[in-house]
């Protein structure tokens, strides 16, 4: 009963933080255009030498540059946007050129008090790359967007954890509360639902540190982005390309001998069948990572561009009335954002649990 009540109050919970971040997210998506007004009214006073600069027609609001600007990566975090006031943490940019050696600055340095950016000690921002300005080649190694995200979700997953296996090991035989009460029933889901069904009562221990490291950083960056201000971390192909290598190299190099024997050399299968079936089982190797790569990097990337093309469409249509349409309809396509973070999380730990249950099953005799 108690389990039962815990469970109750943490849905409820989650209904309620659904609730909630949809109408900021909303309020914050809605401040985006304020932007693409700003530099429209910029780009006019750089021209207001002309007597008729004033007559000259505002530049349309552009709903791919909003969009692009929130799932992209940037060396600056920006927050939200009210009037003229731009809430933005700078992140420091480090990079290395071969004439100029490392350097390490300020990102705030690539904008002027406008929020315009400018040239900084020979280099450029453009499109979110750093250029230099004498054309020589750049490497960036600076801590973007997405890289602080990353640090932060690390630093929040290290706290909770430890935290929580601090407590169990305090108090080893006392029902779970708080955090504990919050988190042991997904553990537990993911270690009877997950790891021993697709792996098996053997070998799932071994795997259960991997298994619950992927879901619950793939949940949490999930969460992360969809908080207004937030960054679109598993919508970076670069972050889920590094999930899938990590899964492709723990599948292949805990594979037993079965699983190597299925690939070259099938049992039961004629040795002429074999010039076919063989190159199709390598080619899988490399296609189960390429498509768990894929998979989240396009839905989460989906989700957040569905979103945004809701929002732009009352400044499409320059039409306030459209938000009584487009507002429940977006609080709706919010919480379903908060369903697809965990079932992405679930799904993607899923499908390595069976590709690495496939790699360690056992001959049958």
């Amino acid at each position: 009963m108690q389990v039962k009540t815990s469970t109750q109050k943490m849905y409820f919970s989650n209904i309620l933080l659904g609730l909630f971040l949809s109408f900021i997210s909303f309020n914050v998506f809605a401040n985006e255009p304020v932007v693409a007004h700003d530099s429209a009214h910029a780009d006019t006073a750089a021209h207001a030498a002309t007597p008729a600069a004033h007559e000259a027609p505002s530049e349309k609001f552009d709903p791919g540059k909003l969009i692009l600007h929130h799932i992209a990566d940037e060396h600056d975090w920006h927050f939200f946007t009210i009037g003229h006031f731009h809430a933005t943490l700078p992140l420091p940019c480090i990079v290395y050129t071969t004439s100029a050696g490392v350097q390490v600055f300020s990102s705030s340095n690539f904008k002027n008090e406008h929020h315009e950016e400018i040239p900084y000690n020979g280099f450029v921002l453009e499109h979110g790359k750093i250029h230099a300005e004498n054309g020589e080649k750049v490497y960036d190694f600076s801590i973007t967007k997405n890289v602080a995200s990353l640090l932060l979700s690390a630093v929040l997953l290290l706290t909770i954890f430890i935290g929580i296996g601090r407590k169990y090991k305090e108090n080893p035989h006392r029902a779970p509360k708080g955090m504990q009460s919050m988190f042991e029933p997904i553990i537990i889901f993911v270690r009877d639902e997950i790891a021993k069904n697709n792996i098996g009562e053997k070998h799932y221990r071994r795997f259960m540190p991997y298994l619950l490291t992927i879901f619950f950083f793939i949940w949490f960056n999930n969460m992360l982005g969809l908080i207004p201000g937030g960054a679109n971390l598993t919508g970076n192909i670069a972050v889920t390309l590094v999930l899938a290598i990590i899964a492709f190299f723990v599948t292949n190099f805990n594979g037993r001998s079965t699983y190597w024997t299925h690939i070259f050399a099938m049992p039961g299968v004629p040795k002429w069948m074999l010039v076919i079936l063989t190159p199709v089982e390598i080619v899988g190797i490399f296609m189960k990572p390429f498509s768990l790569m894929v998979r989240l990097f396009a839905n989460i990337t989906a989700g957040h561009i569905i979103l945004l093309s809701l929002v732009s469409l009352i400044f499409i249509f320059e039409n306030a009335a459209l938000g009584l349409a487009v507002v429940p309809f977006s609080l709706f396509m919010n919480v379903i954002e908060l369903i697809v973070a965990f079932i992405q999380a679930f799904i993607f730990t899923m499908l390595v649990s069976t590709y690495i249950g496939a790699a360690v099953e056992e001959h049958h005799h």
